[in-house]
């Protein structure tokens, strides 16, 4: 018989319709369920609280699943009309608020920490290891390289693809698009654009679209003639490389959900933001038109976090090049 760890309990203390909740020193997934369902219950409350105060002077880390449990107690207190206020927060803590700008959005009581923390805003040398790719500095390198290489080749092959982009449809070359990133971290990721410039108000001539970055429906009506085959090939993609050079994504890793798919996102799927976007992945070796499910995509994200090695992201980066060679010499 397998043990499992135990539920963690949060001390709570009710006084004058105010509600004390005390966090842990760790906020991550199991810590994380627990701090939703424990603010869930005082939100169903008869009454309910005036404010609820979540004390953070004893939590030193916090993952995307911490951060994903905060979101929607956030969401849950504005619906019911309760004051959600944070008490305590430690620097480690106040780094990830600042980095997903969510310090904008909370009512953070100041301290002596958060003075000192806005004054030096020191976000990098705090932010949590949520898993060991975040912090590789071998990775960081072979991304940087990676990077410049396919900088340099998407320079050579930028000028017939944007002359083909332009002949084929109106509007500009390159698309961006917002993404979220490491812990949820939004950031612009760039494209060659392959659809036609209304795509938007074309989407509902796409019925039953299976939304997110991973769906790519090849019979699209918004797909431009030049962008089916810059998407047959991936020469859509070549522009990221911009944001692997920027460190927003790496050459390996999960892909960027949309922000509309995190919000919908239930706490423990938040894990899948622990390491930072790729290019590709798990998804592009096997096979993304396959992958239907959003399952399918929890499954093979915490996949890759499960087995990530350097040795690892070399082996998915020689089999997505065999891949794109073997597409690329279909498509010619």
């Amino acid at each position: 018989m397998v043990s499992q760890s135990p539920e963690p309990i949060f001390q709570v203390s009710i006084s004058n319709q105010n509600a004390v909740v005390q966090l842990p020193p760790r906020l991550s997934v199991l810590e994380a369920v627990a701090f939703k369902q424990t603010c869930q219950q005082l939100y169903q409350e008869n009454p309910a609280p005036n404010q609820i105060i979540l004390d953070f002077s004893q939590t030193t880390f916090i993952d995307s699943s911490g951060v994903g449990a905060l979101v929607n107690n956030v969401k849950t207190a504005q619906q019911q009309g309760v004051k959600l206020i944070l008490r305590g927060v430690q620097p480690q803590v106040m780094a990830v608020l600042s980095l997903t700008g969510l310090d904008q959005v909370l009512t953070i009581e100041p301290t002596v920490e958060t003075k000192q923390f806005s004054k030096t805003r020191k976000v990098e040398e705090n932010l949590p290891t949520t898993h060991p790719s975040v912090r590789s500095w071998v990775k960081r390198a072979i991304d940087i390289v990676g990077a410049l290489v396919g900088l340099a080749i998407t320079a050579v092959l930028l000028i017939p693809i944007a002359i083909a982009v332009k002949l084929d449809s109106p509007g500009p070359v390159f698309f961006g698009q917002i993404r979220c990133g490491w812990m949820g971290k939004r950031f612009k990721l760039w494209k060659i654009r392959s659809m036609y410039v209304n795509a938007e108000a074309m989407k509902s001539q796409v019925p039953n679209q299976i939304e997110g970055p991973l769906f790519k429906n090849e019979n699209d009506p918004r797909i431009t003639r030049v962008g089916r085959f810059l998407r047959r090939t991936s020469l859509d993609e070549l522009p990221q490389f911009w944001n692997v050079l920027k460190g927003e994504m790496s050459l390996v890793g999960t892909r960027p959900p949309l922000p509309e798919e995190v919000e919908r996102y239930d706490v423990p799927e938040w894990q899948r933001l622990d390491v930072k976007p790729g290019m590709t992945g798990e998804w592009q070796v096997n096979g993304r038109s396959s992958i239907r499910s959003f399952e399918d995509v929890i499954r093979l994200d915490l996949k890759y976090q499960k087995n990530w090695s350097l040795m690892y992201d070399l082996k998915l980066i020689i089999k997505t090049i065999l891949i794109l060679f073997s597409k690329n010499s279909g498509a010619m």
